[in-house]
C-alpha cells in the first residue's frame, strides 16, 4: 500500500529557535504550521479532478488493507451464564475446546467462584466484551466459515455445563465435570501431537452428551411422518426421543403423567430458511393444550436446515430448495385465472 513520504527541509539552527519561540507562543510548531501550509499548497495547485482521483485510490488501497486484515482474523466467541445473568465476549484469536477444558478443571479444581472473573484472568484474559447481536452473528460465522470463527463456548456456571459448536454437527453439550475428566485423560500421556490430544479428549466423551436449552444437537434432531405444506410453510413432525423435558422446561418424560408433547419445525418456502422458532405443542392429559416458546439460534437453524434438506431428498428425491419452488410453482398455477 502506497503511504505517507518524508520531506526534508534545512533551516539554521538559530533561525528555526527564533521560529519555534514565536510559534509557541501562538500555541503551534513548525512541524505543524509547515504541514498546514503544504496541504493548502497541494489544494491551490493541484487540479480538483486530480485530487478526487488520488483520494478514490487512496480509499480504495485502505478499503483492501482491510479486508486483507479481516479476512487473516481468528474469533473465538464465548456466552458465560452465570447467576441468571447472560454476559458475551470475543476473543481475537483463535482457541480449541481443549484450551476451554483446561481452563474448566483448573476452574473446578480451585474453587475459583466467579466464573466470569475467573476466565478474565486465564488465558483468555484478552476477551471482550460484546453484545447478543454479535455472538449471534459469530454464531453463524461458525457454521458458515469454521475457519474464521474457530471456537464458540457457551459456559454455563448455574446448571455446571459446557457447549461448544462444531460446524458439521452443530452444537455439543457435556458436564462440566465430564469435560474436567476427560482433558485430564488426554494428557495423561506427554509428547503426543496436537490431533492425538485432541483425539484422546474426545474419545473420553463418547456417549456423555447431553440435551441442553438453546443447545439442540444434531442428535437430537430426526423427523417422522410426511413433509406438510400450511401457509408457504413446510413443516416437518420433530421426533421427540430426545430428553424433550430439558429442551423446553416440560414434564412429559415421566411415569406421574400421560402428558404428550409434538413438536414441528417449518420451512419458509419464500425466504429459503428455517423459520425462528420451533412449535412446540404441550398436550395435557385432562385434554388442556399449550404453546411452550422455542426461539432458535443461528446454529441449531443451521443444522436443522442441513437435516431438512436430507430428509426431504430421502422423502422427495428433491432437495429442498428444488421441492420449494415446485411447490411455489404449482401453487401460483393453481391460482392463476383460467382462460
Amino acid at each position: 500500500m502506497s503511504g505517507d513520504v518524508q520531506l526534508e527541509l534545512w533551516l539554521h539552527e538559530y533561525k528555526l529557535d527564533a521560529l519555534s519561540s514565536v510559534l509557541k507562543e501562538q500555541g503551534t510548531t513548525v512541524e505543524k504550521r509547515m504541514q498546514e501550509m503544504l496541504i493548502d499548497l497541494y489544494a491551490e495547485l493541484v487540479p480538483y479532478e486530480v485530487q478526487q482521483e488520488i483520494r478514490t485510490r487512496i480509499d480504495a488501497e485502505y478499503t483492501a488493507v482491510q479486508a486483507e486484515a479481516e479476512a487473516a482474523r481468528k474469533y473465538t466467541a464465548f456466552c458465560v451464564r452465570e447467576n441468571g445473568t447472560q454476559s458475551f465476549f470475543q476473543l481475537d484469536r483463535s482457541e480449541s475446546i481443549l484450551e476451554a477444558a483446561k481452563f474448566l478443571r483448573r476452574y473446578l479444581r480451585e474453587d475459583q467462584g466467579s466464573g466470569v472473573d475467573a476466565l478474565q484472568t486465564s488465558a483468555f484474559a484478552g476477551m471482550e466484551p460484546v453484545t447478543a447481536e454479535r455472538y449471534d452473528q459469530l454464531l453463524a460465522l461458525r457454521m458458515e466459515s469454521p475457519g474464521k470463527v474457530t471456537g464458540v463456548f457457551d459456559l454455563d456456571f448455574d446448571r455446571r455445563e459446557v457447549s461448544t459448536v462444531d460446524a458439521a454437527d452443530g452444537w455439543k453439550t457435556w458436564s462440566m465435570q465430564d469435560v474436567s475428566n476427560a482433558i485430564f485423560h488426554a494428557y495423561r500421556k506427554s509428547c503426543l501431537r496436537p490431533e492425538q490430544y485432541m483425539s484422546r479428549f474426545l474419545e473420553k466423551l463418547e456417549g456423555r452428551e447431553l440435551t441442553s436449552p438453546g443447545h439442540l444437537s444434531a442428535r437430537d434432531i430426526s423427523f417422522a411422518e410426511e413433509i406438510t405444506e400450511i401457509d408457504s410453510l413446510l413443516d416437518f413432525y420433530m421426533e421427540t426421543g430426545f430428553d424433550v423435558d430439558a429442551a423446553f422446561g416440560t414434564h412429559v418424560c415421566t411415569g406421574e403423567n400421560d402428558d404428550t408433547l409434538n413438536v414441528y419445525a417449518n420451512y419458509d418456502m419464500a425466504a429459503g430458511q428455517v423459520c425462528d422458532e420451533l412449535e412446540v405443542d404441550l398436550h395435557r392429559a385432562d385434554g388442556r393444550e399449550e404453546s411452550v416458546e422455542y426461539r432458535l439460534n443461528a446454529v441449531e437453524k443451521a443444522t436443522l436446515l442441513r437435516k431438512m434438506d436430507a430428509y426431504c431428498q430421502e422423502q422427495t428425491g428433491q432437495t429442498l430448495r428444488d421441492y420449494s419452488a415446485q411447490l411455489m410453482a404449482e401453487d401460483m398455477a393453481a391460482q392463476a385465472p383460467q382462460m
